[in-house]
């Protein structure tokens, strides 16, 4: 994991990030950087998509969209590659994580260690429960079945 040493999360511990560049897919996107932050080469087809959160920051700040990958081979051992924006690299046992994580990617670690492949909507309103007596189940007007739009099969 990283320390962040930039403005958001400042001190605080996040895994290895970024943004897409233009026309580079995601897969692509998460080994470039790996390489660039931590200096670990990763193939991008051995990376598994194991978990995504979909993070309202509030504050009219934008919103963000973490996709979590797990690496199946590497190589190299993760350097600190970027020294003005993380104050240090660490590895933690899943049993002792930091307490100091930013919460959206802490969301995404632990519903990854829990088993949890789906989606997290993280920092969002809680959406008023449709029962019932207020909407019929089934399919509704966008094809999602209206039980299921909100709270996934046993997340309710």
């Amino acid at each position: 994991m990283s320390q962040r040493g930039g403005p958001y999360g400042y001190g605080r511990w996040h895994a290895p990030s970024g943004k897409l560049d233009p026309g580079e897919t995601l897969t692509a996107a998460t080994a470039r950087e790996a390489n660039e932050e931590t200096g670990v080469v990763v193939d991008p087809g051995h990376l598994r998509l194991v978990h995504t959160v979909h993070h309202h920051q509030g504050n009219d700040a934008p919103d963000r969209i973490g996709f979590f990958f797990e690496a199946t081979t590497w190589e190299n051992e993760p350097v600190n590659r970027e020294p003005d924006k993380c104050l240090r690299l660490a590895w933690f046992a899943v049993h002792d994580l930091p307490e100091d994580l930013i919460p959206y990617p802490e969301a995404g670690l632990r519903a990854y260690l829990h088993g949890d492949t789906g989606i997290t909507m993280h920092g969002w309103p809680h959406p008023a429960r449709t029962t019932p007596e207020t909407e019929p189940p089934g399919p509704g007007p966008s094809g999602f079945d209206r039980t299921e739009r909100y709270f996934p099969a046993g997340k309710a």
